[in-house]
């Protein structure tokens, strides 16, 4: 395997945290530890955690491979080679001589591809990844769904299977790099590769096309992609289905397709990442000398919450598990009361609340000691009575 320049500026043990005389098994056993944390399915949308999965299937494709460990071992060792100001080799391309092989390790440092084996031909095209958006409504996002999204896009041609050669025929090497899809340029020490133009890098010629695709191997044509999405996905969140992107050139593989999903609100619940959020109305007097009120959950079901008296408007209660359920556990249910107002008093309410006026002694612009006005969305923990009062009615 030829060194890449990415060898001279990262630091492999350092992605996979661990160390440079770390062993093979100590290696694994991190790689595995942290790719489990960061894989993408773990982790729906976060980008980050999807680059940095990317960064650890690099590092342990290198020195989890005791032979390209241990090239890169010696290519670290020996530093960057050529680069102004970084100390390296001085001197003729013969002061090389007592280096043996590492003549030919550092030859294709630089190359812009990977050599090929002998007779294997150039690496295929990964097809490019697709983008699409995904519409749920607040519950589906909530309990996960099984669902399609439709997208037109390119798909392998049906008739040549993605060749791009006519039924009968396949494709040929090219003559003009013998298969490699590479051209070299020696420069010196170094040695830089390009992509073919006569093939365009994938070292195959297609002589007679395929007469539906015209020989790009692909067609565009509406289809439906199958997506499962977990429970607790939020809204904007990124979902990747590898292998449903873009098909890749000549029967390479396909690129991925990243589901954006959208969620619509819910015209009562809202969220807070696995919490559920209500807004319960009460009334003066539920408020004044506390009871039982009825809560809504989404499982369309209802609980029964003891409201102690004296609950200002505002005050918000915790019903412990009651929220959305995911991999990662469940959330808890936020009810914050409201106290509701009267717009058209009856005469007889009237009478009543200008008697109460008029007994009241209490400043309302004052805060009761026991819950601050400041404090109005302050979570407030059920207490022991509360938690036993809670009960789910159909």
């Amino acid at each position: 395997m030829a060194a890449a320049r990415e060898w001279f500026e990262k630091d492999y043990y350092k992605v996979l945290e661990t160390s440079a005389d770390a062993t093979a098994k100590e290696i694994t056993a991190s790689y595995r530890k942290l790719a489990r944390k960061y894989h993408p399915d773990a982790n729906p949308g976060d980008t980050q955690a999807e680059e940095r999965f990317k960064q650890l299937s690099s590092a342990y494709d290198v020195i989890g491979d005791p032979d390209k460990r241990s090239e890169y071992d010696e290519v670290r060792r020996l530093g960057p080679l050529g680069g102004p100001g970084a100390g390296g080799f001085r001197g003729s391309r013969a002061d090389m001589g007592d280096h043996g092989d590492l003549g030919d390790l550092f030859s294709g440092l630089f190359n812009r591809e990977p050599r090929r084996r002998e007779g294997g031909g150039a690496p295929l095209a990964r097809g490019s990844d697709l983008q699409a958006e995904l519409h749920l409504s607040f519950l589906d996002a909530a309990q996960g769904v099984t669902t399609t999204v439709s997208l037109v896009s390119d798909v392998a041609c049906g008739i040549c299977a993605g060749s791009g050669a006519a039924p009968g025929t396949t494709p040929v090497n090219c003559p003009r790099c013998g298969g490699r899809g590479l051209l070299d340029e020696n420069q010196g020490f170094f040695s830089f590769s390009q992509p073919c133009p006569a093939c365009r890098g994938t070292g195959r010629r297609v002589e007679t096309p395929c007469p539906s695709c015209l020989g790009s191997g692909a067609e565009r044509r509406p289809r439906d992609v199958k997506v499962r999405v977990p429970a607790g996905v939020e809204d904007s969140q990124r979902i990747r289905l590898a292998g449903r992107g873009a098909p890749g050139r000549a029967g390479a593989l396909s690129g991925d397709l990243l589901v954006t999903v959208r969620v619509t609100p819910h015209e009562r619940f809202g969220r807070r990442g696995r919490d559920l959020t209500v807004t319960l109305p009460i009334s003066y007097p539920e408020a004044v000398l506390g009871g039982e009120v009825q809560v809504p959950t989404m499982r369309g079901t209802s609980l029964t919450l003891r409201v102690p008296p004296g609950t200002r408007s505002g005050r918000t209660f915790r019903v412990r598990g009651r929220g959305i359920e995911t991999g990662q556990g469940s959330g808890d249910l936020l009810v914050t009361v409201e106290i509701a107002v009267p717009i058209n008093p009856s005469a007889r309410e009237r009478k009543l609340l200008e008697d109460l006026a008029r007994l009241g002694t209490a400043d309302p612009a004052q805060p009761a000691p026991e819950a601050p006005v400041t404090k109005a969305a302050s979570v407030e923990e059920p207490g022991t009575d509360t938690a036993k009062a809670e009960k789910s009615t159909g």
